[in-house]
């Protein structure tokens, strides 16, 4: 059979194709692992990104430690916060308890004795209580005062100078005080009419004129520089100094110290035996009290003895107590009234006189 050339053409073609296919195939192959392909990377750069990887990781590890560590931690703190707190919101609550108690615990040692007081005031510079009383044998006020200032006390001398003398009335509403009772005793000056106060007297943390050694059972009451009532015989000045006084004057004698009775001298015992008094004296805390007995005379037969009024502190756990000046120099006076009825029908003009301002 005879083929043209046409024809044997394409039977080569045929025969030909699925070989160029292969070809074709693995010239195409190879050319793409050519193009696709890196270049295998250096051994040593492998091991050193390798090593940073792990140390990432290695810290991202002791970092999440250290979080959970510190969550801990701050979650141990902040339990023993709260228990810290409610423990001192506690400790407030019981303290502040604790504060008003012994207020209370006074209060009610006067209540056994006096009943409710009659008038209350109550101010940044004081807590000031007055109670009217009926004894056996006299009638009386009692004044608890708590100094909370200061401010809130201090002695003046009749019109503000030596020899002066004033009434306590005066003298309270010249200052614009709320109280005032009378203080120590006192020496006339025949001759000029002056009244001079009664031997070792201070004010102002100063030495009216000097300092006296303790003589007939005189002693000095008053006031130290961080209010604490304070008084006694002293021999020598080195020993009142020590006490720190602000102001004070002298009478006699005293009634308690340290919550121990003293012996009463015969002569202020008896002579006279009954009369119109004031006393003071400071409780445990330093708060005051101040008794003032009614007496129509100065005879003897009305108003309190000093024992009784003795008895009587002691009966309040009174720790030290000092009798004032009495008879016709007691007074008493309460937001611009006289509150006791003066043995002399009138108040006597007097050299010193403890006041309280509201």
């Amino acid at each position: 059979m005879r083929m043209t050339v046409q024809e044997m053409n394409r039977f080569f073609m045929l025969l030909c194709a699925p070989f160029l296919g292969i070809m074709i195939w693995l010239v195409s192959t190879q050319w793409n692992d050519v193009v696709l392909s890196k270049p295998p990377a250096d051994p040593l750069e492998l091991f050193t990104v390798g090593e940073q990887a792990a140390t990432v990781h290695s810290g991202l590890d002791k970092a999440k430690q250290d979080a959970v560590s510190i969550g801990s931690t701050i979650e141990k703190v902040y339990k023993q916060y709260e228990a810290s707190t409610k423990e001192m919101s506690l400790m407030l609550q019981l303290a502040v308890a604790q504060a008003t108690r012994p207020e209370q615990i006074f209060d009610n040692r006067l209540a056994a004795q006096f009943g409710k007081p009659t008038r209350v005031i109550t101010s940044g510079n004081i807590d000031f209580k007055l109670y009217q009383f009926t004894d056996p044998n006299y009638r009386g006020y009692a004044l608890k005062v708590q100094l909370k200032t200061d401010n809130a006390m201090k002695m003046v001398l009749g019109k503000d100078k030596v020899g002066g003398s004033e009434t306590t009335l005066d003298a309270v509403k010249r200052y614009g005080a709320i109280a005032g009772i009378n203080a120590g005793g006192f020496a006339d000056d025949g001759k000029s009419g002056l009244r001079y106060p009664l031997s070792t007297t201070m004010l102002n943390g100063k030495y009216v004129y000097g300092f006296e050694p303790t003589f007939e059972n005189l002693a000095f009451v008053g006031m130290s520089t961080d209010r604490k009532l304070i008084g006694g015989r002293f021999s020598s000045q080195g020993e009142l100094d020590r006490l720190k006084p602000a102001f004070g004057a002298t009478f006699v004698p005293v009634l308690l110290a340290g919550g121990v009775k003293q012996a009463i001298p015969p002569q202020w015992a008896n002579s006279p035996k009954r009369a119109p008094r004031t006393v003071i004296g400071s409780f445990g805390n330093d708060q005051l009290i101040a008794i003032v007995a009614e007496g129509f005379d100065e005879r003897g037969t009305s108003g309190a003895t000093l024992a009784e009024l003795q008895d009587r502190l002691a009966a309040l756990r009174i720790r030290d107590a000092y009798n004032l000046d009495g008879g016709g120099s007691t007074s008493l006076v309460v937001e611009g009234k006289v509150v006791n009825h003066p043995s002399d029908g009138r108040l006597r003009a007097l050299p010193t006189h403890f006041l309280f301002f509201k």
